[in-house]
């Protein structure tokens, strides 16, 4: 795939305890999206997506404001090259 890209996203606020990685997984998933979300020890949620450009702005713009119980209130986002990942994963 030509386009694909590879973002790392680091986010801020009510980010923990609000189902955001497994939401964010299942939107990764149905954009066809591969990449990762964990929690960090410092209550922000680190994410990894990797794919089509659109597809990866769409999953980015839905970290923007995450689930009905997160509150966002600072998405990081890193351009990194591709490493071909397969699949999504919430550790």
């Amino acid at each position: 795939m030509a386009d694909r890209v590879r973002r790392r996203l680091v986010i801020e606020g009510r980010v923990q305890g609000v189902f955001f990685r497994e939401s964010c997984r299942r939107q990764a998933e149905s954009a066809g999206v591969a990449g990762w979300a964990r929690n960090l020890d410092d209550g922000r949620v680190e994410v990894v997506l990797e794919g089509g450009a659109g597809l990866v702005e769409q999953v980015v713009a839905w970290c923007r404001t995450g689930p009905r119980q997160a509150v966002v209130t600072s998405v990081q986002v890193l351009d990194e090259e591709p490493e071909g990942l397969d699949g999504f994963r919430a550790r």
